[in-house]
């Protein structure tokens, strides 16, 4: 309830938060982008006299609001207010010229500065020694201004790394790379609640609450934060890893299309999420970061290597009978998913040498000072191969460049057999701007690797006597994690070289040995049937091309190469480009997806 001196009080959420491009997270809830102005109007019950009765705006966020930290700014009509000499980003405000001081109808202009924290903030005023709150509202990063350290000059990119909720995150191997239709819906009910309540749970919070939320101002610390609180095994964070089943308890993680469920559900349940791996995380990941105004997008990083041991070398150890001997910490993953984000990094380099995309990593592989969490590194650090420099440089660097080396293990000692300097890192993939098409950024992480060679080694004896060869040639199965599978097939020759000739050895795999999985032949298709404006409800054509498959109890058995077709209805509640994505899931072919984009107009 007001006090006596203020009448009323007008947000302009509708307004404002279009101007600063909020309007698809709220039009009720004020929420505003630092360095950007924004537009309040007050009633007084009284004419406003600033030389008598001056206007003082109080705006606090976090436990222990300090000017000194930044997170109390005291700002006012006129700019007379008393503050700490060492008050840290200080808000502005401006008399509008169409505000009436004769009859107290006062439109204020507002500035958060650039360097604010961002979060939730009780603004309030003071006049004629009354104090009476104005607002409860939330400032996020701004790419759109010039000051802020996540500034983005592209408007395309801008709205393909801020604005788009739904992206494609790309899988499989470096030869064949398949791609999923991922929802970022960083806009949708309740996120803006859910991410900063992300921010409150890190740990560094827990220890000292002020410290943390004034550390807020810095995309490089809250970066660092979301990488840290997306998992779970250090401080029961969003999400819980699982790489090796049982998945019983949980959701298997190639089930997952989207991140607002598993936020959602991580908000309401206060306990982590069953079950995610790096794709997952990074999806979450990338939901947070741009709700919160930081730039973001989903890489995907081919032939990934994980060096436990930090010596930019993936090494793989063999018996001498051909079998790989032993597993190490070491591994090479068919694929490995990270973020990248958006942001200056002045404590690297004063001339920007290091700004822009920087990649964070939520999967837990690694400790970083104590916590599972990864980055941001420099992307151009990664280039230019400067491994000293934080955060976690070296680590991703092996990601995309550590040699794999090769040891044959016999009679106790290792020798080296050969060393690939070209198999980690490849086909390093995001989605492109304005389009569905993968983008490949291998070039921005790694130099041009050099032409190819062909190498060929001939065994000629110089000896006068006749040499006994034992030829061994073993095949087999990798994991996709990179580590040993089953044996295929060994084969031992035994041949003989003759005193001054080459010789060669050839073998053979049969096929029969190994086959492709069922799951890969099967094929599902999503079609749409939408009119130029939205129609309540939207009918979908959903078509299954199945080899076989009986559904029970409504529909007969189905033969090979038949046709189930289902038709639904569903209720669209934004405009714009959405993407429907189905999912086939059963105990046989797990999470079968298709996507469509369709085109959602206002009715």
């Amino acid at each position: 309830v007001f006090l006596s001196v203020l009448k009323e009080v007008d947000l302009h959420s509708k307004t404002n938060n279009t101007e600063h491009h909020t309007s698809e997270i709220s039009e009720e809830q004020l929420i505003v982008r630092r360095g950007q102005p924004f537009t309040l109007t007050l009633k007084l019950t009284q004419p406003f006299n600033p030389d008598l009765h001056p206007l003082t705006i109080i705006a606090v966020t976090g436990e222990l609001p300090s000017e000194n930290v930044g997170t109390k700014s005291c700002f006012g009509i006129p700019d007379s207010v008393k503050r700490s000499p060492s008050a840290k980003a200080v808000w502005k405000v401006e008399l509008h010229k169409n505000s009436s001081s004769l009859t107290g109808v006062l439109i204020l202009t507002i500035t958060p500065p650039a360097v604010s924290p961002i979060g939730e903030y009780e603004l309030s005023v003071k006049h004629r020694e009354e104090e009476t709150s104005l607002a409860t509202l939330v400032v996020l990063f701004n790419p759109w201004c010039p000051d802020d350290s996540v500034f983005l000059p592209d408007e395309k990119e801008r709205q393909e790394y801020v604005m788009n909720e739904q992206g494609t995150i790309y899988r499989g191997s470096h030869n064949y790379i398949s791609s999923m239709s991922w929802d970022f819906g960083q806009f949708e009910d309740g996120m803006v609640k859910i991410c900063l309540a992300i921010l409150d749970f890190n740990c560094k919070h827990f220890d000292d609450p002020a410290e943390d939320v004034s550390a807020r101002c810095d995309p490089i610390y809250v970066g660092r934060v979301v990488s840290a609180v997306v998992n779970s095994p250090d401080d029961h964070g969003v999400l819980e890893g699982c790489w090796g089943g049982p998945y019983d308890d949980g959701v298997l993680p190639s089930h997952w299309s989207g991140s607002h469920t598993i936020l959602y559900r991580w908000f309401t349940e206060c306990y982590p999420v069953k079950y995610g791996q790096c794709w997952v995380f990074a999806g979450v990941m990338c939901s947070v970061m741009r709700l919160l105004g930081i730039p973001c997008r989903v890489v995907t990083n081919f032939m990934s290597a994980h060096d436990s041991d930090m010596n930019l070398t993936i090494d793989v150890y063999h018996a001498d009978y051909g079998v790989e001997g032993r597993e190490t910490m070491d591994s090479v993953w068919n694929f490995h998913v990270w973020v990248e984000g958006w942001m200056r990094r002045p404590d690297l380099a004063d001339d920007g040498k290091y700004d822009g995309w920087q990649v964070l990593d939520p999967t837990p592989q690694e400790m970083s000072d104590g916590l599972y969490c990864c980055g941001p590194a420099p992307v151009k650090a990664i280039l230019n191969g400067d491994t000293h420099l934080k955060y976690d440089v070296p680590f991703v660097f092996a990601e995309v460049n550590a040699d794999c080396v090769d040891w044959l293990v016999t009679d106790g000692s290792e020798v080296k057999m050969s060393s690939d300097t070209k198999r980690v890192g490849q086909n390093i993939s995001t989605k492109a701007v304005g389009s569905n098409e993968r983008l490949d950024i291998t070039h921005t992480y790694k130099h041009k690797e050099g032409g190819f060679t062909c190498l060929r080694l001939v065994l000629h004896s110089e000896s006068s006597v006749a040499r006994p060869l034992s030829i061994n040639i073993s095949v087999q199965a990798m994991k996709y994690n990179g580590s040993p599978a089953a044996n295929i097939q060994t084969e031992v020759k035994e041949e003989t070289l003759e005193p001054g000739k080459g010789d060669s050895s050839s073998g053979w795999l049969d096929t029969r040995s190994f086959k492709l999985l069922h799951v890969n032949r099967f094929k599902i298709s999503l079609s749409s049937s939408v009119s130029s404006r939205a129609v309540h409800p939207c009918p979908v054509n959903v078509e299954f091309l199945l080899t076989s498959l009986c559904v029970t109890p409504s529909l007969p058995n189905l033969p090979p190469n038949c046709r189930l077709r289902i038709m639904f209805s569903f209720f669209p509640y934004k405009a714009g480009e959405k993407t429907l994505v189905v999912d086939f899931d059963c105990s046989t072919f797990r999470d079968i997806k298709a996507s469509h984009t369709v085109n959602v107009t206002q009715y």
